[in-house]
């Protein structure tokens, strides 16, 4: 009995071989997410990430070679506990934010925000607890994409902030604290201990992943954010015009100068889609964004599209993630937070648990 249950379990790792990533289904077994059960013909599988459309892919791709493995059709038992991913660099000061992705550029006007907030809100979709955070404290415009430009933030103890709910996921920005008419004149210290104060004292429920929409540059924010908190990783945002790409070139740079993992780059603005004809055209060139990432060898997460919804939605305070109407628009997002989950935990190491312990007395 047991060598025939060896033998089904070596089956179906065989068969899932064949359609998960090798370096994944090493991870899923060494770390003993991945049960089969022989006599009930149950796969049972804790997933470290959220990825509706991998695993529908898995089932779809795997049912009938497994249904002749067990001579019966399958039991899926799927659960997900999101990790903490190491950061031996910098001590987390926040328990309940486990993991926190900055979303940089080396220049603005790639859409960076934009992408910011409808990765969070396609992170939620998916099924992940967000968060997302305004790091540019000079011109926040979280406030305006999550609809809530005229709200404050407000403390329900006088000394955390709450964030503010909206789309599915919670934020907070300098945005919701001043008035925005009101120009941020500070020097670069003072910036960055504003930013360290909204990150530090707000009061964030428990969060699978903090999205840090960073300012352009490579300036003293960024700075902060990678020497004094614990960034788990970066994801870059570039254009494919030769002036955006040389800029994401520096962000890399800069990242991999002070220790920060870089999960992956990211085209905006890949081919401008006509609202009238439905023309595809690449006005900014083609091909730039994964060049970029086989130069540093890192992962190309995906192509966005450029269309006039994405601007309009957001700045409605409705990001076009969350009104859902095009699919289209939509679901590169939902590819992208996936693509975005997945590498994390395929290059990144979880933390150990720590076991809490109760002395009785």
């Amino acid at each position: 009995m047991l060598f025939k249950k060896k033998t089904i379990e070596q089956q179906v790792l065989q068969c899932f071989e064949k359609i998960i990533e090798s370096e994944l289904l090493k991870k899923f077994t060494k770390q003993r997410l991945l049960t089969i059960k022989e006599d009930s013909a149950e796969i049972s599988i804790r997933l470290p990430f959220y990825a509706p459309n991998w695993l529908a892919d898995l089932q779809a791709q795997s049912t009938e070679q497994l249904t002749s493995i067990f001579k019966q059709t399958p039991t899926w038992n799927v659960t997900y506990k999101v990790p903490t991913f190491e950061h031996k660099k910098v001590a987390k000061t926040n328990p309940n934010i486990k993991n926190i992705i900055a979303v940089s550029s080396g220049k603005g006007g790639v859409g960076k925000s934009t992408v910011s907030v409808n990765l969070a809100i396609a992170l939620a979709k998916n099924g992940a607890k967000v968060g997302v955070l305004d790091a540019d404290i000079y011109g926040p415009s979280l406030p305006t994409m999550l609809g809530h430009k005229n709200t404050k933030s407000t403390s329900a103890d006088g000394k955390l902030l709450q964030p503010i709910e909206a789309h599915g996921i919670v934020g907070n920005s300098i945005g919701f604290l001043i008035d925005d008419k009101d120009a941020m004149v500070w020097r670069g210290p003072m910036a960055s201990k504003a930013l360290q104060q909204v990150l530090n004292e707000t009061d964030w429920p428990e969060l699978d992943y903090l999205i840090v929409d960073m300012p352009p540059g490579t300036g003293d924010i960024q700075l902060t954010m990678s020497q004094n908190v614990a960034v788990t990783s970066a994801v870059i945002v570039t254009t494919p015009q030769d002036v955006a790409l040389i800029d994401a070139q520096k962000g890399v740079i800069m990242f991999n100068k002070v220790d920060v993992h870089v999960t992956g780059l990211i085209e905006n603005m890949s081919v401008y889609s006509c609202v009238k004809c439905g023309h595809q055209e690449a006005i900014f060139g083609t091909g730039g964004g994964r060049k970029l990432a086989e130069q540093f060898n890192l992962p190309f997460l995906g192509e966005l599209p450029l269309h006039i919804q994405y601007r309009q939605n957001t700045d409605e305070g409705c990001p076009t993630v969350a009104k859902n109407e095009l699919p289209a628009l939509v679901e590169p997002y939902l590819a992208l937070a996936e693509q975005v989950a997945i590498n994390l935990y395929k290059n990144l190491e979880p933390t150990i648990e720590q076991i809490k312990i109760t002395e009785l007395k």
